[in-house]
């Protein structure tokens, strides 16, 4: 089974306006996320998608494969989809470019979820928070699961809302979701083509056009979370982590 990573590298950011190429470690900030990927075994290439000439040309520079993607997606799903439309694979995955120090082992079990169930079309990661101030942060999403580890529902609100106690009881009772996601090409191609769902415009997480039609996401435990960069103030917290482990 032949599995590559794609990483979508927008330029423009709301938040952080070029921030895949800020470069205060030394190396650009996807740079940092590339060589992660490259670390994990069970995947065969790795491609970065873009809509931006200068992220093209910077690519270059470090010796990646960056492919140009219209301008026009709405969402790195439908960046990657185009950039693998052509491409002779069995497993895409979907990692994000803002996440600089993300586990190679947490990509390697998605790969692995992938691998060792091959009637799966789409799998993610989750993992167990470290706080009820976690619970409660509406932009750390939160997945509820079945009794075979399929997603059930993901929103930005607590769930499963504990009636013992406001809002959230145990925090060892909740999951986050982490951004990342593995699909069989087929089903990426098609689950792109689909409408955007109600629930997915109220919450605001594509994840849950796959789940509206009817279809599963696996998901994997795991115990690393490796903090994305949003804004400027996580991107210095990051340059600084880099620098005291040099």
């Amino acid at each position: 089974m032949k599995i590559l990573a794609v990483i979508p590298a927008r330029y423009e950011s709301t938040r952080f306006p070029g921030k895949v190429l800020a470069k205060q470690t030394g190396k650009y900030l996807i740079q940092h996320t590339w060589e992660q990927v490259r670390k994990v075994s069970v995947i065969k290439d790795i491609i970065i998608a873009t809509d931006s000439e200068i992220v093209l040309k910077a690519c270059g520079e470090f010796g990646a494969k960056c492919v140009m993607t219209s301008p026009t997606h709405q969402s790195g799903t439908d960046r990657i989809a185009e950039a693998v439309s052509k491409i002779d694979v069995d497993v895409v995955i979907n990692v994000q470019g803002d996440e600089p120090e993300i586990e190679p082992g947490n990509v390697e079990l998605l790969a692995r979820l992938m691998l060792d169930n091959p009637k799966t079309k789409m799998a993610t990661l989750i993992a167990k928070f470290e706080s009820k101030e976690q619970v409660e942060n509406p932009n750390i999403v939160k997945v509820v699961l079945d009794t075979n580890n399929n997603a059930m529902y993901f929103s930005r609100s607590v769930i499963p809302y504990c009636r013992k106690s406001p809002a959230v009881g145990d925090f060892n009772d909740y999951y986050r979701h982490l951004g990342i996601y593995a699909y069989t090409k087929d089903f990426l191609l098609q689950i792109t083509k689909l409408p955007m769902g109600k629930l997915e415009k109220i919450e605001q997480l594509e994840q849950l056009r796959v789940l509206e039609n009817g279809y599963q996401i696996l998901t994997g435990l795991v115990s690393h979370v490796a903090a994305g960069i949003d804004t400027p103030e996580q991107y210095e917290d990051f340059v600084k982590r880099t620098n005291n482990h040099e």
